[in-house]
């Protein structure tokens, strides 16, 4: 595949990545899970990497694939990998829709796969180059494509939407074309495309839950060698919603079943298991049909201040994700195990982190301003990242009516999500747009951190210092504690042990928390939150009892860079006056 195909991918993955939240909120076919957009973003993030070497990416897509839609997905992309240049595409396009349409059973039209079977008899009477207008020719028929899904599947039609995965599709060839052409800063506005379309009905509700229904949403990877003949066979005896590919020496499968434990076990005497994932669909149902109504300001933040996709969903925020790199994959840091990452790190793996392309950050920033009237970005501190001046160079170009208001956090780690979290409730207790913002400039000031390192060794594998220092710093059994501020991380103090950490922490509380001001406290861990619950949560819990505390993980990027053992502690008073302008108070004058 040449150069600009291969670009193409990519961009088309970014677009994916931009508007993901949107296909989580409209997906309830097959079932109202809402993660589409997150099973795309999974199973086609191997894309993101293809120019690393080509030839991988296939069984990449295969094991990186997750859910009814990333499975298929992944499974067209086997094919239409196959192009090597945009001369091939249409023969690409038609081996992809074949391999989709075979990848299950009971193939449903209304879904992706209508939308890739367009793409192939559009390419085939409209091949690139073949007009001017060429690209816009086909992506009228993929855009046709998709509004008719409401009408084609009975679930889409009762709640007022187009289908979510082959919306997914859309946005993603979409951008791919635009690439191709030289194009790809252009894109399609998908609210005029789709109008009436992107909202659930307000009288929309899911269905009462049937204690029959599937309770686990499962995907696992069989060694091809070990399974019998008869696979398919007795694979569709386990459950439904079944997607089963073969690719190399694998067997990847995805299906929706009643309990996870017996189905896993079904599984490994099927063969050999090579890897095995299973999300709670009943918990994610639930929170799918509890999504947050609409504020008077939407809350956009980064995911680096240890906000998980959990408060997002309750709170109605949205998460804007770095990256971290694990070998020869790229995942966005709230969907990566931290069990893996740190697994990876203490095995000596080659991990590090990346930002989100600036293309990629534009498709985010176009997306919430599309979808809500107003929006306030509680943005990582420009000192520790360049995504203050990205947002605030696309606001200056986009945001002529100034809807959308970019705020310098100063913050990261606990600090930033902290006044996020404070922010996005206050949002959703009704405040004006004015007080929310006015509360979330006296937040980020307000708010203090303190993180505890375990080894210095992370920082000097990350480049953020001397292997030499780090060396001694862990002979000398060193532990600073740091404090991320607007002029960056601050050393606060050195400590030998957890008990002075604890220590610490207990004098900061005591120092910062008076007993009869309410204020709202985040425990952070990385891969210690046994310990983080067992003695900072209860010492906290004794400490200052009128307290809410937050035990949340570390976002993955701060853990990459301060590694396994880490802990944090972030303070924030609850009443902070939003009334009048002016600069924040002092936490103790808040208290006052």
């Amino acid at each position: 595949m040449d150069r600009e195909l291969g670009q193409a991918l990519v961009t088309g993955a970014e677009r994916l990545a931009g508007w993901a939240d949107l296909l989580d909120r409209l997906n309830v076919f097959p079932v109202p899970d809402g993660d589409t957009g997150r099973n795309l973003v999974l199973s086609l993030s191997p894309l993101r990497r293809y120019m690393d070497g080509p030839a991988a990416v296939p069984e990449r897509l295969l094991l990186a694939a997750r859910g009814n839609s990333g499975n298929i997905a992944a499974r067209f992309f086997s094919g239409f990998l196959t192009a090597a240049g945009a001369d091939d595409l249409p023969a690409a396009a038609a081996h992809g829709n074949d391999l989709a349409w075979k990848a299950v059973p009971d193939p449903r039209p209304g879904t992706m796969l209508s939308l890739f079977e367009q793409l192939r008899s559009a390419l085939a009477e409209v091949p690139p180059g073949s007009s001017e207008d060429w690209i816009d020719q086909v992506l009228d028929r993929l855009e046709a494509a998709v509004r008719a899904t409401t009408d084609q599947l009975p679930k889409l039609k009762a709640a007022g939407v187009v289908d979510s995965g082959a919306l997914g599709m859309f946005v993603f060839f979409d951008g791919f074309f635009h690439s191709l052409v030289g194009r790809a800063g252009e894109g399609r506005n998908l609210s005029d495309a789709f109008a009436g379309r992107l909202r659930l009905d307000a009288g929309w509700q899911a269905a009462e839950e049937d204690e029959s229904e599937p309770e686990c949403c499962i995907d696992a990877v069989l060694a091809a060698d070990t399974v019998p003949d008869d696979f398919e066979e007795q694979l569709a005896e386990l459950g439904e919603s079944i997607v089963s590919v073969r690719e190399g020496g694998y067997v990847k499968v995805h299906l929706h079943a009643g309990d996870e434990t017996a189905a896993r076990a079904r599984l490994g005497l099927l063969g050999k298991l090579v890897s095995f994932s299973s999300d709670d669909l009943r918990q994610q149902t639930g929170r799918f049909a509890a999504a947050a109504p609409e504020t008077s300001i939407h809350v956009l933040t980064d995911a680096a201040g240890s906000v998980t996709r959990g408060d997002a969903a309750e709170l109605g925020m949205t998460l804007l994700d770095s990256y971290v790199n694990l070998s020869d994959r790229s995942v966005p840091e709230t969907h990566l195990p931290a069990e893996e990452l740190y697994a990876a790190m203490r095995a000596g793996m080659s991990v590090s982190t990346s930002q989100a392309s600036v293309y990629e950050r534009h498709q985010h920033y176009a997306r919430v301003l599309e979808q809500h009237p107003r929006v306030l970005y509680v943005c990582v501190g420009s000192v520790f990242t360049g995504n203050f001046r990205t947002a605030s160079d696309w606001k200056a170009e986009h945001d002529r009516d100034g809807r959308m208001l970019v705020l310098d956090s100063g913050a990261a780690s606990g600090r930033l999500g902290l006044a996020a979290i404070a922010t996005a409730r206050i949002a959703r207790s009704g405040a004006s747009a004015d007080e929310v913002v006015r509360y979330a400039r006296r937040a980020v000031e307000a708010c203090r951190e303190y993180v505890f390192l375990d080894k210095l060794h992370w920082l000097a594998a990350g480049g953020r210092l001397s292997k030499t220092k780090a060396f001694f710093g862990d002979m000398l059994s060193k532990k600073p504690v740091v404090s991320p501020l607007p002029d960056g991380a601050r050393k606060m103090a050195v400590l030998k042990c957890r008990d002075e950490q604890v220590a610490y922490a207990e004098a900061r509380v005591r120092e910062f928390v008076p007993v009869d001001c309410p204020h709202l406290l985040m425990l952070e861990h990385t891969d210690n939150e046994d310990w983080v619950r067992d003695v900072p949560a209860r010492l906290l819990a004794a400490l200052r009892p009128d307290a809410e505390v937050l035990v949340r993980r570390m976002s993955l990027t701060s853990g990459v860079h301060m590694g396994p053992g880490t802990w944090g502690i972030a303070m924030l008073p609850v009443a902070l006056p939003v009334t009048e302008l002016g600069s924040a108070r002092s936490p103790e004058e808040v208290c006052k």
